[in-house]
């Protein structure tokens, strides 16, 4: 039996950021993955912004930060572009190689003293009880063979519909309409206007979601849709006809395929409880509205990494202990997951005519002082109705 105080399972960008922090706060750690190779395959659009890398104290390195990205464009149905560039924004970001970025979080949670098994599978969990207080018991399966693994905390980090959490009794099933269904192309020969911004396509022809394209390099764009999982048709299909609609992609061609489910519920009910913490996907630590969730997933990753050395040193595993963790995400994020459930239900809301109006009215505005009662009052001019709508998200979402 291997012995640990800290056991992290699943190794993308939310796990390795548990088990560096767990690490660096002086606690012993394991990092689990089942895959061979971690960062495959990769369900992602690939985008990530400075303050995010800021608050994770992560330095951008050209071997992952691929692509550098100034803004982006708002695409309406009737094709009216808004472009919210360096002129406008003083946020920007990067296109990153997950394949390679999440390899790279690994080996930082390496270089802190975390123990990295990959090709391992935890099959059950049981919890007892010593002189020291409580502990699990995972059974895994690692290339064959079975091996356990006893650790006071157990944080999981495996993705959507957490089976990890399961075993521990907490529900992490997704409800289907909150479930986004998507679907991705890494593409060559792409030839959008600017290959520095991304781009965002709303529309009903997403079927309750959107379409994007993220540029990678010159010509090389990652091209994809989400839309609800409970769509009549498969999402390639919407792709497919995206695709063939928009110009710059007339000549592009696909030499990657991702596909794969996202959740945009919110957080689960519980992320925290006697031996264990939930981060990532696992957690729901996702944008609701763009389905965006590195940043986010991190920080989870990051606060129960040092919520858990913390309560291996002081000798208690309760779920009262660990509590802290929910509250500290809370703060670092101001409870943004919740607020940006409310805005993905008004955005749903809105119609392609909606939509259209909305965007009309936002072309051409000096953005450099505009306040959130500027940005009301606009949407008061083009819709009494809209502004109503906008007026209850903006009390709810920025009342904190």
């Amino acid at each position: 039996m291997m012995e640990t105080d800290v056991l992290v399972i699943g190794a993308g960008p939310a796990g390795s950021a548990a088990a560096k922090h767990a690490a660096l706060g002086g606690a012993s750690v394991i990092l689990i993955d089942k895959k061979s190779e971690i960062g495959t395959p990769k369900r992602c659009a690939e985008g990530i912004y400075d303050h995010g890398l800021k608050w994770l104290e992560i330095e951008p390195d050209p071997q992952w930060a691929v692509r550098r990205i100034n803004g982006g464009t708002i695409i309406a149905p009737d094709k009216t572009r808004l472009t919210l560039d360096e002129t406008i924004l003083p946020e920007k970001g990067y296109i990153i190689e997950r394949k390679v970025f999440d390899k790279y979080m690994a080996m930082d949670a390496a270089r802190a003293g975390a123990k990295i098994m990959v090709k391992t599978l935890a099959k059950s969990i049981m919890r007892d009880q010593d002189s020291e207080g409580s502990f699990c018991i995972v059974d895994c399966e690692q290339m064959g063979e079975t091996i356990e693994i006893k650790a006071r905390i157990v944080i999981a980090a495996d993705g959507p519909e957490s089976r990890i959490a399961k075993a521990f009794g907490i529900n992490s099933t997704t409800k289907p309409k909150d479930m986004m269904s998507g679907v991705q192309y890494e593409m060559v020969g792409v030839n959008c206007e600017r290959m520095d911004l991304i781009e965002l396509h709303l529309g009903a022809f997403a079927d309750g979601g959107y379409a994007w394209v993220f540029p990678k390099g010159d010509d090389i764009a990652n091209v994809g849709i989400a839309i609800s999982s409970t769509s009549e048709r498969p999402a390639i299909e919407y792709l497919n006809e995206f695709i063939a609609s928009y110009p710059p992609l007339s000549n592009a061609k696909a030499v990657e395929l991702n596909v794969g489910g996202d959740p945009i519920g919110g957080l689960i009910g519980q992320i925290s409880d006697d031996n264990l913490l939930v981060c990532g996907d696992a957690a729901g630590q996702v944008d609701p509205i763009t389905g965006g969730g590195i940043i986010l997933g991190m920080l989870g990753g990051k606060t129960a990494g040092q919520v858990a050395a913390r309560a291996v040193r002081a000798k208690d595993y309760s779920a009262r202990r660990l509590k802290e963790y929910e509250v500290l995400f809370d703060e670092y994020t101001q409870g943004a997951i919740p607020k940006l459930a409310i805005a993905k239900d008004v955005y749903r809301s809105l119609s392609d005519n909606d939509l259209n109006q909305i965007i009309h009215a936002f072309v051409g505005l000096d953005y450099n002082n505009m306040t959130l009662s500027d940005v009301l009052r606009v949407i008061l001019k083009v819709s009494p109705r809209l502004a109503l709508k906008f007026g209850k998200l903006f009390k709810i979402v920025f009342q904190s």
